[in-house]
């Protein structure tokens, strides 16, 4: 039997940092696979990983809850009959829907898998900002989590913290939250906490068409929970960028317009690849440090090149050492990392103007 662990979050949170951590001081007794799902033409993460002895399927140019979904499924069913794992760790693209990659895993028949959990970090500085902007890829990863992981609690104040925490319990009630900081907690620690299984009940409640509350089976879509006979009406509060609140009732779907002329549509049925964009090069370009901080400087702080939601890459230095590098809006890491086969540039946002960002980096 295999267990299957499903570790999302939205671009840039964390899930690659957490699952080192959970192998290294938790899992390193089983037997695990990852299977992670890269939206971009070119994977990064699996090399980071490759270093923890993980087996890794890298799935590119897509993401599960679309056009990966039969892909998807084979991988699952190889993984299962090659490697015969203890744990599958899944880790979907930033910008996937958890409820769609939850449906895949469920799709595939095989008696040897075990949903075990469903995981979602978010990033404890932007918890606000991306419900707001992006809540139909960001709220359904918290609607659908059995634990959510907060990163980054240590560079933020309390405040903060319990907005977050207001934002998750407004979307899900039944998922355990971790606030503190993960250099305070083990591996074991949070592993324990990910596999309480009451609230994953729940999510699977949802997710067969149950309402937890009634026990009636009702029709499914993301947001019809609840059909014209049950009572339980889920309400959620969110709040479009001009500052207004709107209340959204779930069990109906209609637009409406706010005060300021904003337009809130509470049909959302897009595909990741019809609102994000990606692009990914390859190059022998040499960077020193000083470079590279200065080109992610420029990128981070300036909207010239689109709206970047994240950004990371390997590239090489003139000295022959290897500059690893991740950004996320307004901030940026460069760290001294393994040698790869070549250098490698992936971005992600909204807009993206490709031939600018080439141009920053001096690629074509």
């Amino acid at each position: 039997m295999s267990k299957v662990d499903i570790i999302s979050g939205f671009l840039g949170a964390g899930k690659t940092t957490l699952i080192k951590k959970l192998i290294k001081e938790s899992l390193g007794n089983e037997k695990v696979v990852l299977i992670e799902n890269e939206f971009g033409e070119i994977g990064i993460d699996g090399s980071f990983l490759k270093d923890a002895g993980i087996e890794i399927t890298e799935m590119n140019s897509g993401c599960i809850c679309c056009s990966l979904v039969g892909d998807f499924s084979q991988a699952l069913e190889k993984v299962v009959n090659d490697y015969h794992p203890d744990r599958i760790i899944i880790e979907p693209s930033g910008v996937g829907k958890l409820s769609d990659v939850i449906k895949a895993v469920q799709d595939v028949q095989d008696e040897e898998l075990q949903l075990n959990s469903f995981v979602t970090v978010i990033d404890a500085k932007k918890c606000r900002i991306y419900t707001t902007n992006f809540g139909e890829f960001f709220n359904n990863q918290i609607e659908y989590a059995s634990t959510v992981i907060l990163s980054r609690t240590q560079d933020v104040d309390q405040n903060k913290i319990q907005q977050a925490i207001d934002i998750i319990k407004g979307l899900n009630t039944s998922a355990n939250i971790i606030t503190t900081p993960w250099d305070e907690l083990t591996g074991e620690t949070i592993m324990n906490a990910i596999e309480n299984k009451d609230s994953l009940k729940d999510i699977l409640l949802k997710e067969a068409d149950i309402c937890p509350v009634c026990g009636h089976h009702h029709e499914h879509d993301e947001h019809h929970h609840h059909d014209e006979h049950c009572e339980h009406e889920h309400h959620h509060d969110h709040e479009c960028s001009c500052g207004h609140e709107h209340h959204e009732h779930h069990h109906h779907e209609h637009d409406h317009e706010c005060e300021c002329g904003h337009d809130h549509h509470d049909h959302h049925h897009h595909h990741a690849d019809e609102v994000f964009t990606s692009m990914g090069k390859e190059t022998i370009k040499t960077y020193t440090k000083e470079q590279l901080e200065d080109i992610l400087k420029t990128l981070s702080s300036s909207k010239e090149f689109g709206d970047i939601l994240r950004a990371k890459g390997i590239l090489p230095t003139p000295d022959k050492t290897w500059l690893h590098f991740d950004l996320v809006p307004g901030e940026y890491e460069v760290r001294v990392g393994p040698a790869d086969y070549t250098g490698r540039i992936c971005v992600i946002g909204k807009d993206l103007l490709e031939n600018k960002i080439c141009e920053l980096f001096g690629v074509e």
